[in-house]
């Protein structure tokens, strides 16, 4: 009887086991329960993007803070953080708890904000890395002096204190430039599907609570 029931009901929820495989809700991205996945990229993503800030701003301390998106990378950082939170706190046996509601909308708002910040970063590296390529560099006792029209006396002059090797800048600094707009990149889609997943598999879908059949089937209707 309970083999024919279960074949009967073949639209049924999954048993225990099947939901455990799939994780607190069923939802999984690459084989990994959401938002495992996402929260893991974006910590490798939001170290690295903070690593190679870093690593720019030790070339010379002229850099501005645009130039040296590390608060990019923390920003992301504290978003994997608040996505372990979540996908920690979603066993709990209550889903409607004030708690799960809150990490839900701050997860969803900072994936949009990192999306938003990813791209303000690639515009800036963008910008400055088009600079780089016209620079015409010459060195003065510590600092490194660069111009963009060198026959003009009257050019815009950059000048990187601390630095005796131009190279630092028309070379390593420029491909520091352009691993920001790749690293950056990859961050602002992976903030933008953990967007998408979040409001998709959250937000989208909404049960009205309109009961059809029996109450032990528990079928309901979409909308």
């Amino acid at each position: 009887m309970r083999s024919d029931k279960s074949r009967a009901g073949g639209g049924e929820d999954a048993g225990p086991a099947e939901r455990a495989r799939c994780g607190p809700d069923g939802h999984r991205c690459c084989g990994c329960p959401f938002p495992l996945l996402i929260a893991l990229l974006q910590l490798l993503l939001g170290v690295a993007v903070a690593t190679v800030a870093f690593l720019m701003a030790a070339i010379s301390p002229s850099l501005l803070a645009r130039e040296t998106p590390h608060w990019a990378g923390i920003l992301l950082c504290v978003v994997s953080i608040l996505g372990f939170v979540l996908y920690g706190i979603t066993y709990l046996p209550d889903e409607s708890t004030t708690m799960q509601f809150i990490v839900k909308v701050l997860y969803f708002l900072l994936c949009s904000v990192g999306l938003i910040v990813s791209i303000l970063v690639i515009a800036f590296q963008g910008h400055h890395y088009s600079l780089t390529i016209g620079f015409t560099c010459r060195e003065t006792s510590q600092d490194c002096v660069c111009t963009l029209e060198p026959e003009d006396p009257v050019g815009r002059t950059f000048t990187y204190a601390g630095v005796t090797d131009c190279t630092d800048v028309t070379s390593t600094l420029m491909f520091f430039y352009l691993l920001q707009m790749v690293l950056n990149l990859v961050q602002a889609l992976v903030c933008l599907l953990g967007a998408f997943l979040m409001w998709k598999h959250r937000y989208q879908v909404f049960f009205a609570g309109l009961q059809m059949g029996s109450p032990s089937t528990q079928h309901w209707q979409k909308v």
